[in-house]
């Protein structure tokens, strides 16, 4: 399983929307490729952020 994976994970087993560092404590991976994964994610429209600062995916 690759970074982008962990992450995704992180998100779809979250029932709250997270922030990069509590995406980086629950998937493993380092803050800078999160902030890193998570840019692309949010330029692809699968995150959404409900609040400031948290984000959560697409249903």
């Amino acid at each position: 399983m690759d970074d982008k994976e962990k992450v995704i994970k992180a998100f779809k087993e979250s029932e709250e929307p997270l922030n990069a560092t509590k995406v980086s404590q629950i998937s493993g991976v380092e803050k800078k490729e999160v902030d890193k994964i998570m840019k692309e994610l949010k330029k692809d429209e699968t995150l959404y952020s409900p609040k400031r600062c948290y984000w959560a995916l697409k249903e």
